[in-house]
Parts: C-alpha cells; structure tokens; sequence
C-alpha cells in the first residue's frame, strides 16, 4: 500500500519563504493549525500531513508570485480546490506552502456558439452547470463530489457520465498554468483540435499538480437534451447485471450513465436516502435524446435486462424522480459510512476491458469475503469502471492488515486483466507502487519530464512519481 511517508524538510527555507508570504498577503496568509490540517486533510484512511501555511490566491498573478517565492527558496507548493481527493494528493510530505484556488472561482467567458467556457480552477462543477442552466448548456463531467475544475483537470477525473461523454482528458480545450518557475503559460487555443506541438494540455491533466498549478481552463461544453429518461433493474446476482452491461455496451445503445450497485450499497442507500428499492444487485441507468430516443433506448434496455433475468425494470422522464434516483447515487459514499459507523473507508476504483467486467467484480467480491471485509461496491460500469469501499476500524491491527492486503490484490488483479490500478482518483500517495507495475519503463519517462520541468521537486512532492 502507498503511505503517507515524510520526505526531508527544507526548514531553513520554508521559515524564509513564509516569512516573505505573510509579509505580501497579510490576512491570506494563514498558519493556524485547524486551517492547515484541514489542507491536508484526506478522506480516506491515508494519514493527515499539513503545510507549514495556507494562502488563499485571488489571480493568476498571485499565484505565481507565491510559486516564485517558494522556487526561489525551494519550498514545496501543493495546489488545493475542494479537498475531495482520495489519494492523499493534498498531503504535505516535505512541509510547504499550500496555494488555496477556492476563492479563484469565476467563469470568465461562455461561447455558446462555441460550445465553450472559461472558467478559474476554484469553479465547481455545479456552479458552472447552475450558470449554464438558463443558456441551454451543461458541462458532463460529473465525478459526485462538488470539486473544483482545477482538481478536476488535474487527476483527470471521470464520473457516471463518462460512458457517453468521456473524462476531463476530452473535455479540456486548453489550459493555463504557473510553471515551478512562476512563468505563465498557456498550454493551447479554444480550436476545437490542432496539429501545434506537443500536446501539453493533456500532459497537464492528471499530473496531479506535480508539473505546474492550474489557473484557468477552456472546457467544451454540451446542449442540454431535449429529453432525459432514468431506468433501474434489478438483478438476483452482480455478475448478471455485468453480462447486462456487456451487453448493452456492445449493441451500440448510448447510454449517458449506467451504475451498478450491488445488495450491500442498495441497502445502504434505502436506509440513507430513504428508497425501498429491492436489496439485491441494482442497475441505474440515463439515456440523453429526443423525447422518442430515450424512449426507445429505454425499452432495448429492457429487452436486454430480460434475457439476463432482470427484474423490477422501470423508467421515467419526470425529473423529480430522476434527481431522487441520483442523488442517492451520488451520496453513497456516506450511505456506505453509515453501515459501519467510526469505520474508516478505503474507496478502490480499477477499471479493466468492458469484457473482464464481470469476472474482475465477481473475484474482488469473492475476496473480501474470504477476507471478511464488508466492502461496498458500486461502480461506473459503463467503462469497466467500479469502486469497492472496505470499512476498516483503524484500531484492529489485524484487519488493517487484511484490508491493505484486498486492495494490493485488486490493484494487481486490474493490471493482470490489461486494466488499470486507477480509474479516475489518480495515483496520489496511495497508488504509486502499482503504477511501476502498470506501466514498467513509462514511469520512468514520467520520471525525466518532472525533472525537466521541476528539477528542484518543488511542485507536490511526493505524489505519482
């Protein structure tokens, strides 16, 4: 398991660094501790490692005269928006300065004609969609949490819309950001594609502010549809709601979402969001379109359920019943926290080949009971994507144990099956030791650009590599 491991300090540094921060940003300049534990905090169970000091920036200009300071007394700087990562991604390991985006948070232009918007990284994805709302537009990435764009582009995030409209990776036209140096640049036009260089767009995405701070994005951005219908189903085991997928998938239905929750997470969800829907595998599905399209891809579904002895298939259009169904989807982490009260979770997010889908969620099952884990799991099935979420009382030593050995061996059944050890949260402090595993010599590619770009190792140490 990746852990939070302290990486030497530069004291000497960090003391004349913020001294030269408190100076220039007075009252944005915070050292607190309940302020800088809250920077550093992460929710899952990877221990908590504050910066030395938290200041809140305004513009791009501020952000980069923080960074110089920092690069000129090699200071480690680590980017905040929401605090909603998984990976430890927020943690100080070598102390620092952590630059908070939140207050960064204004949509500076919406192209319509375009189907386009710049945004600042502290904008969260249901502010720009409520802007968006009144002009007919929407922006499809939808991770759950409320978080920012900025960590957003940066871990490359996914979400329960990405079966249709794919990750952050295809949904950024352009960037701006603060190199190690404090230089600005901006990594591409609004062109919807170009032959210009090398693509530094998409190298900054997911770098998981280890190359460079976001400080402004161009997204692509979508019609709202004319017509939008949920649909669930029931099924007796998880591996028949997989073939359902499968299915589905492979016989072309464009499907917006499809989430599969398995007995556990349905129970979780009645008694959290107050459903009574049947504990037993469940399907919850979108379909975008024109009021007849949604209709039939509906109804394809549910000929494919059929055959995969779903049962219980309903859906709708009305929007109230719609936005029940996904909110609940969207609380299931707390949902889930709520079966074991005190419990810290780890929350898993593989994503294999659409056609190990069912064979890699029947095995990860199978071994957490072997282990005696309750462990959660719902997932982005649509892309081969899902989550288990064991529940650890961080007291029992033997458990612990027993639950770093269940997520080790799903990391490593993933990559076996030509999948991934990461999805959509990043690789942060948690994943590293399989990213070498995933990826072999790629890593150390990785490796040589951070080194070029950042060869003081100011920018989130620590994290990915």
């Amino acid at each position: 398991m990746g852990q939070a491991t302290d990486l030497p300090r530069n004291e000497a540094g960090i003391a004349a660094a913020l001294g030269i921060l408190k100076q220039r940003f007075g009252e944005k300049f915070q050292t607190g501790q309940s302020v800088r534990e809250q920077h550093g905090h992460t929710t899952t169970w990877i221990r908590t490692q504050a910066p030395d000091a938290v200041v809140f920036a305004r513009s791009t200009a501020q952000v980069a005269e923080i960074v110089k300071v920092c690069a000129d007394h090699k200071v480690p700087v680590i980017a905040y928006g929401t605090g909603t990562s998984l990976e430890g991604h927020v943690n100080a390991p070598a102390g620092g300065v952590c630059i908070d985006l939140s207050e960064m948070n204004e949509i500076l232009a919406v192209n319509g004609e375009d189907l386009d918007c710049v945004v600042q990284p502290g904008v969260t994805r249901e502010q720009l969609n409520t802007y968006l709302r009144d002009r007919g537009l929407f922006f499809p990435i939808d991770p759950g949490a409320n978080a920012s764009l900025g960590g957003m582009a940066s871990t490359r995030a996914s979400g329960t819309n990405a079966v249709r409209y794919g990750t952050m990776k295809d949904n950024v036209l352009a960037l701006e950001v603060v190199l190690p140096s404090g230089e600005v640049i901006t990594t591409a036009s609004r062109a919807r594609k170009s032959s210009a260089g090398y693509d530094l767009t998409r190298l900054m995405i997911g770098s998981e502010g280890t190359l460079g701070i976001i400080t402004q994005i161009t997204l692509r951005l979508q019609g709202i549809p004319e017509a939008m219908s949920s649909a669930r189903c029931s099924f007796e085991t998880v591996d028949a709601a997989c073939q359902a997928v499968m299915a589905t998938i492979q016989y072309g239905i464009p499907v917006a979402r499809i989430e599969l929750l398995d007995a556990k997470s349905v129970g979780a969800a009645n008694a959290y969001s107050g459903l009574d829907l049947p504990e037993t595998p469940l399907l919850l599905l979108e379909f975008h379109g024109s009021q007849s399209a949604v209709a039939e891809q509906a109804e394809m579904f549910g000929d494919i359920a059929e055959e995969f002895g779903g049962s219980g298939f309903e859906w709708t259009t009305r929007a109230e019943e719609r936005t029940r169904l996904w909110q609940a989807r969207h609380d299931m982490y707390w949902a889930s926290m709520a079966l074991r009260p005190g419990a810290k979770g780890i929350s898993t997010d593989v994503c294999v080949p659409i056609s190990r889908l069912a064979e890699c969620v029947t095995a990860a099952q199978d071994k957490a009971a072997e282990l005696g884990l309750l462990s959660p799991l719902v997932g982005h099935v649509g892309d081969g994507n899902f989550h288990m979420l064991p529940l650890i009382d961080m007291a029992d030593e033997d458990e612990v144990a027993r639950a770093e050995s269940f997520v080790s061996w799903l990391n490593d059944l993933a990559i076996s099956m030509e999948g991934t050890c990461t999805g959509e949260h990043g690789i942060g402090q948690g994943k590293k030791p399989y990213l070498v595993r995933e990826l072999g010599a790629a890593v150390d590619v990785m490796a040589a650009i951070k080194r070029a770009i950042d060869p003081d190792n100011i920018m989130n140490p620590g994290k990915i590599i």
